[in-house]
């Protein structure tokens, strides 16, 4: 009779008991809520924030658009409750707002949209002068376009012309935005406004500030500009933190960044008798089509209208954990019974913790894809990088078992077909590098995606195309130090994303350097072995 071996039950329940606690203590860590200070509460309302009344299915690129009423009345009813006053940007569709302000106890600081066309600019400026005359008691202050100037879509004298011609038509004080630094380039605009509306964003300047010193560099700005303008009432007329996106620098975006930003800050402006509007009241998804992912989480609300606890209450980065987990555990759970019987020791301790790995990489892409996919382009690599990633779950099961039947025929075909598997990883990762170098501003790290792919095939080599291989790992080897200095060396994202880079190009690497010998044996070997007939048992 054939001798069997002994299944490895002790490796492998400690195995098993290992990933369970690892993929728990990795979700946990992801959505663990974070008590902070409140900003706002049901008796102090805040002072102003930032309204655009678009639906997260609705874009101002839309044409044309349409915006509803009756969504705008429920915005500024659940604003009201937070704030004492919104501003606009625009009248366009918006006519109908400082009707609502009124019915929701609500001040008005009015935009007018100015850009490159002067008829358009014309039209906006009509019904913000028209708007502010009509409703005198709920228009505290008008602005005359919102970063113009850094747009260079007009000239600082066409924008010195509209200002004087509003000044001479309403009662309210009549302001510009704009960001800090175009202030101090254009300090003669000061003359031309009642007061200076200055944008303060730590995330988006050019030499961005974390977390930790995002306060004292706004603090630093807004007493230069008191040193520079004596005597000039300042309105800090946007600043906030994202929720969401790629990291710059040693700026992260983050739920509970963005609530301890918001936070802090509100407690420094008021301490210190700042004005101040905070961006923006609700998340905006059209944004991303210019801003990246990032643009479309800047929101103190989500784009549902509901609470991301930005203002108030503990604060999680991933409040949805637990089900990511359930996720997670149930790709584990389906990657080992596809592999059923572990082939040997080695292979009990390594197939529960390698698939929970890969359970949990793809977990960790599928709520970051959520998040930075809007548009088709991105939906469709978002679903190619997960299904690299089940692949390649399902290819590692089928390595490390030992079990017969059609578990070693899909086994077989994969390892003749399993080459491809590394040059989809390959061309992943050399299009990702590209993007990160040539036109990074706006991408985010894909470091979820290809860590499980670039560490098993790493770890269990396989032969790809000579020439296609070594293309692909080129492209992404020579990515690597550009995109670290473009990125910074205190960007953990653009590490970790260096350091996955490095894993896929190893892993390519190994492949080109695996004779074809080697490669067919290893097919060979990682096939089940059948038992050997014993001759003396048929006599």
């Amino acid at each position: 009779m054939p001798r069997t071996s002994r299944f490895p039950a002790l490796p492998y329940c400690i195995a098993l008991l290992l990933s369970v606690l690892a993929m728990a203590a990795i979700w946990y860590l992801q959505g663990r809520a974070v008590q902070l200070p409140d900003a706002a509460s049901a008796t102090h309302r805040l002072q102003c924030a930032s309204y655009s009344p678009f639906g997260k299915d609705q874009s101002p690129f839309d044409q044309p658009f349409a915006l509803r009423p009756a969504q705008m009345d429920a915005d500024l009813a659940l604003l009201a409750t937070r704030f004492t006053c919104v501003r606009t940007y625009s009248m366009s569709g918006l006519e109908g707002i400082p009707a609502l302000a009124r019915k929701h106890g609500l001040k008005l600081i009015l935009g007018a949209w100015i850009n490159a066309i002067p008829a358009d600019s014309e039209r906006e400026v009509e019904k913000l002068i028209a708007a502010a005359n009509a409703y005198p008691d709920v228009v505290q202050a008008v602005i005359v376009g919102n970063e113009t100037l850094l747009r260079q879509e007009v000239t600082g004298k066409y924008l010195d012309g509209l200002l004087a011609r509003v000044k001479s038509q309403v009662r309210q004080p009549v302001s510009y935005a704009e960001v800090w630094e175009y202030w101090l380039k254009h300090p003669q605009l000061a003359d031309k406004v009642d007061f200076i509306t200055l944008h303060l964003l730590p995330y988006w300047d050019n030499q961005p500030s974390g977390i930790d010193g995002a306060l004292a560099r706004v603090a630093e700005i807004r007493q230069r500009f008191d040193q520079s303008f004596p005597g000039k009432d300042v309105l800090i007329g946007e600043t906030g933190w994202p929720s969401e996106g790629r990291q710059r620098q040693t700026a992260l975006p983050s739920r509970v960044n963005e609530a301890r930003y918001i936070r802090d800050f509100v407690r420094m402006a008021e301490a210190r008798g700042w004005h101040y509007n905070l961006i923006e009241a609700f998340d905006q998804p059209w944004k991303r089509r210019i801003e990246g992912a990032v643009g479309g989480y800047w929101g103190l609300f989500d784009a549902d209208r509901q609470e991301k606890d930005v203002l108030a209450g503990p604060v999680s980065n991933q409040p949805d954990w637990p089900r990511w987990l359930a996720l997670s555990v149930l790709l584990w759970a389906a990657a080992l019974l596809l592999a059923g019987r572990p082939a040997n020791a080695r292979a009990a301790l390594l197939l529960p913790l390698g698939v929970a790995l890969g359970a949990t990489c793809s977990g960790l892409w599928g709520a970051q894809a959520l998040v930075i996919s809007t548009f088709l382009d991105e939906w469709l690599w978002a679903a190619y990088l997960m299904l690299l990633n089940l692949l390649v779950l399902a290819h590692l099961a089928l390595a490390l078992s030992a079990s017969g039947g059609w578990r070693a025929r899909l086994k077989a075909w994969a390892a003749a077909h399993d080459g491809w598997l590394l040059l989809a990883s390959g061309f992943a990762g050399a299009v990702w590098m590209l993007a990160l170098v040539f036109d990074a501003r706006y991408r985010n790290f894909p470091n979820a995606a290809l860590l499980f792919p670039a560490v098993v095939y790493l770890c269990r080599p396989l032969r790809a195309p000579r020439r296609e291989a070594t293309l692909l790992a080129l492209l992404i080897a020579v990515g690597i130090v550009p995109q670290l200095a473009l990125e910074g060396l205190n960007n953990l994202q653009a590490l970790g994303w260096a350091g996955v880079a490095s894993l896929l190009t190893g892993a390519l690497w190994r492949g080109l350097r695996l004779p074809r010998e080697a490669a067919a044996k290893a097919a060979i070997d990682s096939a089940p072995a059948r038992p050997v007939p014993d001759p003396a048992a048929q006599a």
